[in-house]
């Protein structure tokens, strides 16, 4: 063949292979784990979506007694209902306030933990402080504020040590000061979830290359200076990722501490959103102002999440989706 045929043939090309189909074969490379997915994903949409449709409830002036399909549509006289009530600010209040103060105790505190217990270099004395902390995640939070409340009473040990320290004339009821109740919980919440939540920093830290801190060493930097220029950084996109999604759920804070810690002198700061949900829903049969409460709560959650998510993505590159 001569240079002017050559010139004139077309080339040929392969052609590129289908994008559907390389998924295709990725999804048959792992059917052991789709299949093993399967039940979660079923019950996930068992237990978490198809619930979703008693949504309708909070358009409605429902009754149990007339149920979902009898009940008579108010269109949204029950957010109306809900956001005109003062007590609904009050417990936002103090859902948010014990949030961040929660998310940013565990926060600092899970990394400084993690940092530190990755430069101990006795792995006897390294074991059992993770031991140590974890313990408390495994009890039940009826044990933990049962402990709590034990030592925190008038003729516990703490008032004894304060009386026997000269610190304080008499007895106080801790539990019965609203103003120190967002400390305690707080404190109480720390203690039962630090360790717990170490976990995934230690592995990422365990992950880091040794080469890095082998360089650092013949650099003659020390260990404050590999911790903040090669630890920090190392585990920062983790916890951005977890950051955002501990600010996704900020309102979500839950009930369980705040009911077994709280008591009535202790109410206008124990109170919140999911307490308040309860009562309105089984205290004062106000079903449908407290579906329209959980919306409230859904619709916030998936706004901060957007929104997190798009400023670190900005701010840092590093994003959850």
């Amino acid at each position: 063949m001569n240079l002017q045929e050559m010139q004139t043939t077309p080339t040929t090309r392969l052609a590129p292979k289908s994008g559907k189909k390389n998924v295709l074969r990725k999804l048959a490379a792992q059917y052991q784990l789709l299949l093993m997915s399967v039940p979660f994903v079923i019950l996930m949409f068992v237990f978490q979506y198809v619930p979703l449709w008693g949504w309708i409830m909070a358009f409605q002036n429902y009754s149990p007694g007339k149920g979902i399909w009898k009940s008579s549509f108010v269109g949204w006289d029950n957010f109306i209902t809900l956001f005109n009530d003062e007590r609904f600010f009050l417990v936002m209040r103090n859902t948010l306030v014990m949030s961040s103060m929660s998310l940013v105790t565990g926060f600092v505190g899970a990394i400084t933990l993690a940092l530190l217990l990755n430069e101990v270099r006795s792995t006897l004395f390294k074991r059992t402080i993770q031991t140590v902390t974890y313990i408390p995640h495994f009890v039940s939070m009826v044990v933990i504020a049962n402990i709590v409340i034990t030592f925190l009473s008038p003729d516990g040990f703490v008032n004894h040590m304060l009386l026997k320290l000269g610190w304080i004339d008499e007895t106080v009821f801790i539990m019965g000061k609203g103003e120190w109740f967002w400390l305690i919980n707080t404190t109480v919440g720390l203690w039962k979830e630090l360790g717990w939540s170490t976990i995934i920093y230690l592995a990422v830290l365990a992950g880091i290359n040794p080469d890095l801190y082998e360089a650092a060493d013949v650099d003659g930097a020390g260990r404050f200076h590999k911790m903040w220029h090669i630890s920090i950084p190392s585990i920062m996109p983790t916890a951005v990722i977890l950051l955002i999604l501990s600010l996704g759920s900020i309102i979500n804070i839950g009930y369980e501490s705040q009911f077994l810690l709280g008591n009535p002198l202790v109410l206008d700061y124990s109170e919140v959103l999911d307490l308040y949900a309860l009562n309105l829903s089984f205290g004062s049969g106000q079903y449908s102002v407290g579906v329209a409460l959980g919306i409230f709560k859904t619709i916030i959650s998936l706004a901060l999440v957007i929104g997190v998510n798009r400023l670190a993505n900005k701010l840092s590159g590093i994003r959850l989706f």
